[in-house]
């Protein structure tokens, strides 16, 4: 079952678009990578669906319900999760703190008993649970920033290039946890990401963008073998 559907997304920015009528949907448990370069219209996406960004032209559908209108509290209230690029975390509040922030939709019970269940996911952060977000590496954020956007227990949880500036055996190592998660919780996942080879291996689908528009879209394990998709996308 779509458990979210995008159709004919275009987002402005002023007189820019940055985004062409991009179309897809994510089915409920799924990981759906959806690549392209910078510029791609990624971001804008991601920014559309929790209410961050207007878009005149096309429609968002949550659960059979249109988020257009709802602010992006409202959107987290409803069930989506939000790790933005960069990470972001709060820096001079402790691990602990900033993932207690992620929980605000829930009680205090909730809070403690989901922070037990991201420490089991992430074993560092519990180590630096006391130490302030922005002394710590940029491996080590990325994982607070995926763990506060867990604290609200999302259906559906939305990652902007969560591989972006980090040595490539902590983006395999984060991949492996996000497939755990995503297997262990049912949870469904839009995965934005300039790194294509890396999304597509940890993704069931993709969807590819460019220059805002919808160029391919498939089970990513297909898009691998396609010669134009390695050629233009993959540096096969």
């Amino acid at each position: 079952m779509a458990l979210l559907v995008v159709s004919d997304l275009e987002v402005r920015y002023g007189r820019i678009r940055g985004t062409h009528g991009v179309s897809f949907s994510v089915e409920e448990g799924e990981i759906l990578a959806l690549v392209g370069s910078n510029g791609a219209g990624k971001s804008s996406t991601l920014k559309a669906i929790l209410g961050m960004v207007d878009y005149p032209c096309g429609n968002i559908q949550w659960c059979g319900e249109t988020l257009r209108g709802y602010k992006p509290y409202e959107i987290i209230r409803r069930g989506i999760g939000f790790s933005p690029e960069g990470r972001r975390p709060f820096q001079n509040l402790t691990v602990a703190e900033n993932l207690t922030l992620g929980g605000y939709t829930r009680s205090a019970s909730e809070v403690r008993e989901r922070m037990a269940e991201v420490f089991g996911y992430f074993p560092r952060l519990r180590e630096r649970s006391r130490q302030r977000a922005g002394s710590m590496s940029g491996g080590e954020q990325q994982m607070l920033a995926i763990g506060r956007a867990l604290m609200c227990r999302p259906k559906l949880f939305l990652l902007d290039e969560p591989s972006l500036g980090l040595a490539p055996i902590t983006v395999e190592k984060i991949g492996d946890i996000l497939i755990e998660i995503q297997q262990r919780e049912k949870l469904t996942v839009i995965l934005a990401e300039q790194n294509a080879l890396w999304a597509m291996t940890v993704a069931q689908r993709a969807v590819i963008l460019e220059l805002g528009r919808n160029v391919a879209d498939g089970p990513a394990s297909q898009l691998m073998e396609d010669p134009k998709v390695q050629s233009a996308y993959l540096g096969i």
